[in-house]
């Protein structure tokens, strides 16, 4: 696809990386269309990355790309599939291995929840239950997994705090927690596989939602630790629906697609997503690009609130 650039385009890249578990609803729109716009201001390449290792509907990732196209959004190479890069996934999970970085759980989810430790811990972080067993209790951990059919999860050995910068959220340091690296199940999980393609694929500027701003140490952490540059994080708000919910995929009226269908053209989207951004009156992503500026903060958008043009259509 072609370039659409301000500036000379420099090394490294930024990304937008959805999951094809649905269709893209307008926090998705808005976050790929900052990630454009920041990437092309700071003369990135720009690249798609669908992560389609968990929860895929069968058509999303196409019709994801083909409602990115409607709203002139582009990039520079063809998309990858996480699916289709496990080898890479599997090649970083060795070299923690070889470094004593890994060690196997064999805890359920009602093990974790039922720990001793786990009242006092953060929501969701596990309470080493494994980490330090001896061989023997290892081989009692494998024993009683095989019985249910089971294998045992990968977590990285967590060590210490990991501190990264965001642009609008300043320093960020947070412990480096016992992650899961690779599921029961043989997935890899998605701390790992979004480190190792970031850094494969050379991405400098990871744009994506608020909502994932508290697992950006832990990824910096693991990036460090496999020998790949820390990328400049750009947290930016979330989509609200009208209850004050994270918009998700479920929420189907304010999908891109949804609206298409329902009469609204692309250059109407556009116009709502510019202006939730600080962009009023911009029409197409190449005037948002020209007249969006990169340190301004940014608010939580409540689309059916307010003078948004969309309201009415749904």
């Amino acid at each position: 696809m072609p370039t659409t650039a301000l500036t000379q385009v420099r090394p490294g890249h930024g990304r937008y990386a959805p999951s094809p578990s649905g269709d893209l609803h307008l926090g998705n729109a808005r976050t790929a269309l900052l990630a454009w716009a920041y990437a092309r201001l700071d003369g990135l390449a720009f690249l798609l990355r669908i992560e389609d290792l968990d929860r895929v509907q069968p058509g999303a990732a196409e019709r994801q790309c083909e409602d990115l196209r409607l709203l002139a959004l582009d990039w520079d190479e063809p998309p990858v599939r996480q699916s289709q890069r496990t080898a890479h996934y599997e090649a970083a999970l060795g070299r923690l291995r070889e470094g004593g970085m890994v060690y196997e759980c064999y805890c359920s989810r009602r093990d974790i929840q039922d720990s001793p430790r786990a009242p006092h811990l953060p929501p969701g972080a596990y309470p080493g239950t494994c980490r330090d067993l001896d061989e023997h209790q290892r081989a009692a951990g494998r024993e009683r997994l095989a019985a249910s059919g089971r294998k045992p999860a990968l977590r990285l050995r967590g060590e210490g705090a990991s501190t990264i910068h965001d642009r609008f959220h300043g320093e960020l340091t947070l412990p480096v927690d016992d992650v899961v690296l690779r599921r029961g199940d043989g997935v890899i999980a998605y701390n790992l596989a979004v480190v190792v393609d970031d850094g494969l694929q050379h991405v400098t500027q990871v744009v994506r939602a608020d909502d994932l701003l508290s697992s950006a140490p832990r990824q910096a952490a693991l990036a460090r630790l496999l020998g790949y540059a820390v990328p400049e994080y750009v947290h930016v708000p979330l989509v609200l629906s009208e209850d004050g919910r994270r918009y998700a995929k479920r929420d189907g009226d304010l999908t891109v697609r949804a609206l298409l269908a329902a009469g609204c053209p692309p250059e109407e989207i556009v116009g709502a997503l510019a202006a939730s951004i600080g962009v009023p009156g911009a029409r197409t992503a190449d005037e948002v690009l020209g007249r969006l500026d990169p340190a301004a903060r940014l608010e939580v958008w409540w689309p059916h609130t307010g003078d948004s043009p969309l309201t009415s259509r749904v």
